[in-house]
């Protein structure tokens, strides 16, 4: 007779790993009710117990600063970047890496704007953080990113500027355009890395 099967549980989570499962759940929920989303709705949509939110988080309060540095982090954007081809021209690379950015951007926008069109005033971005605008140059912190500036590494040898310079004034043009997209007198994200890559005059 074959002895009775016995059910093995499931290995308790760090109170590390709760907390990033409930992050995860609650950013979505942020971003489109903004500072108004409850407790029980993160609970939900994490699916835990309301209470198991409170043995991590003192209050919502401390969820909803959870969830604005966890898109404030700038590691996730950098690996995609990391990872593209430099086999492919420059230009190529750039236009992928445009793409990754402005997700990373987007991602930001829509939830600081939701939290903040819900009367909660969330705090302002950390100097080195991605979309923070620093003294001097606005986003010159890109020149820190180091898989961004890596993306100029191949041309090195043919650049008038440096790698990380480089990387600056590509952020500082994306956002640039970022802000007014409707705006036709705006170049496009190809015009901006064409301009970047080959500036004002016809070749």
């Amino acid at each position: 007779m074959n002895p009775p099967l016995t059910r093995r549980r499931a290995p308790a989570m760090s109170p590390e790993q709760r907390r990033e499962m409930i992050v995860q759940a609650a950013v979505p929920l942020v971003t489109e009710y903004g500072a108004a989303v409850t407790t029980s709705q993160i609970a939900r949509a994490a699916g835990i117990a309301e209470g198991t939110v409170f043995r991590v988080f003192a209050d919502k309060d401390e969820v909803l600063q959870a969830c604005f540095a966890e898109v404030l982090r700038p590691d996730r954007v950098e690996a995609e970047i990391a990872a593209i081809s430099l086999d492919q021209p420059l230009a190529d690379r750039l236009a992928e890496a445009a793409g990754a950015l402005h997700a990373h951007f987007g991602r930001l926008g829509a939830l600081f704007g939701a939290v903040q069109r819900s009367g909660y005033n969330p705090p302002r971005p950390e100097p080195n953080a991605p979309g923070a605008p620093r003294k001097g140059c606005e986003n010159s912190q890109a020149s820190q990113w180091h898989a961004l500036t890596d993306l100029f590494e191949p041309e090195r040898e043919q650049l008038r500027l440096p790698a990380a310079q480089l990387a600056s004034a590509f952020v500082a043009l994306l956002m640039q355009c970022g802000r007014h997209p409707d705006d036709p007198s705006m170049p496009n994200t190809d015009e901006a890395i064409q301009l970047l890559l080959h500036g004002a005059f016809l070749h």
